[in-house]
């Protein structure tokens, strides 16, 4: 009844607050035998880390992680991988003035009703501080998805501006500080951004994930389904009010011959699949197709606008939130959301496995 775990054979528990000593994980359930080092994790946590550019969050946190066990060697040993990151700049004082007062849109107040208590420093347990933990897990889930599988992210929209989808180019996503595939559309968000930054306000965004090669089979009916826990890995994500696989809420425009995914077959057997509108995944279950997946990040609720506010007493009084907060939580969302995907991915592989391990080949149809 914890609720601080997810996943089933791989599971994932974190643990830490955002100005506590340290945040940490333990990932269950990993196989044995896997490569896995510090040097493997640092990147996946170098891309989610704060301070990394001028539209993040200034705080400075060298997010270096340390393998406290399951690792032998340079090797999984299918024990518990306990994994920590040390805080080091935290800045509790900028966050005595709201220790009586609920910040609109935060977390604060729904923690008072719940618990009675909260760490008001930087939000506690609801930071966004505590994404670290599911990052580095999800560097471990890509060493059980194996090479031939490839999660990428990407910020598709920030406010009401999209990327064009015709210039769409994944090398562009590592070439701009919005891990955006539209180069000029990043370069109109820098202009946007900044101007929101300076007015000390924010700004939401919409994030897609892509995985490509993963095997068909993934997912089980009916509580199993692998959209499902998709939908409910990135909704547990900080921020995220809105999920879709897929062409998602567009797909209640299309036509029925509009959204079918047609098929037909290859010459050497295999099935190709002419659309992907379904994203990747029927009944529940992976096709072999890319999973796609999208989820829209609200506006970081710590603005300096005064805003209408009540105390822990009862009474009316106005807020601002002073602080190191980021303009768009959508820009290092996008490593969250990848992490997240592999994360789901991997507890179905280890899923599948077990149930059918005698699963058609990738791609074919069983020949009786």
């Amino acid at each position: 009844m914890s609720h601080n775990s997810f996943g089933h054979l791989f599971r994932v528990t974190t643990w830490g607050e955002s100005h506590g000593p340290a945040i940490g994980c333990v990932v269950d359930g990993c196989p044995p035998g896997l490569p896995l080092d510090e040097a493997w994790i640092q990147p996946f946590l170098d891309k989610r880390r704060p301070g990394s550019s001028k539209f993040v969050t200034q705080r400075q946190e060298p997010d270096e992680v340390r393998i406290l066990s399951g690792v032998f060697e340079g090797r999984t040993t299918g024990t518990p991988i306990a994994l920590e990151i040390t805080n080091q700049d935290q800045r509790s004082k900028d966050y005595g003035e709201i220790a009586e007062r609920f910040r609109p849109g935060h977390a604060d107040i729904a923690y008072e009703w719940k618990y009675g208590i909260r760490d008001y420093r930087g939000g506690g347990r609801a930071s966004a501080r505590e994404t670290a933990m599911r990052v580095a897990a999800g560097a471990v889930a890509r060493r059980v998805l194996g090479e031939g599988v490839v999660i990428r992210g990407a910020m598709v929209q920030m406010g009401p501006d999209a990327v064009d989808r015709a210039a769409w180019d994944w090398a562009q996503v590592s070439q701009n500080e919005f891990w955006c595939p539209d180069a000029a559309a990043a370069a109109r968000w820098a202009e946007q951004l900044a101007a929101i930054r300076k007015a000390g306000s924010s700004v939401g965004a919409v994030i897609e994930l892509v995985a490509e090669g993963v095997p068909p089979g993934l997912g089980a009916p009916i509580y199993g389904k692998l959209d499902a826990d998709i939908a409910a890995a990135l909704m547990g994500i900080n921020a995220v009010k809105g999920v879709e696989i897929g062409d998602g809420f567009a797909a209640a425009a299309l036509s029925g011959e509009d959204n079918a995914d047609e098929m037909r077959m290859n010459p050497d057997g295999t099935v190709r699949f002419l659309a992907n509108h379904a994203g990747g995944v029927l009944g529940g279950i992976s096709t072999g197709q890319p999973i796609v997946a999208r989820f829209a990040v609200k506006p970081t609720s710590s603005i300096l606008t005064p805003r209408q506010a009540v105390t822990r007493r009862g009474a009316d009084t106005d807020i601002l939130t002073k602080g190191r907060h980021d303009p768009c939580v959508g820009i290092r969302a996008v490593p969250v959301g990848e992490a997240m995907l592999a994360c789901v991915l991997a507890d179905h592989l280890l899923r599948h496995r077990a149930q059918n391990p005698s699963a058609p080949e990738v791609g074919r149809l069983p020949r009786n």
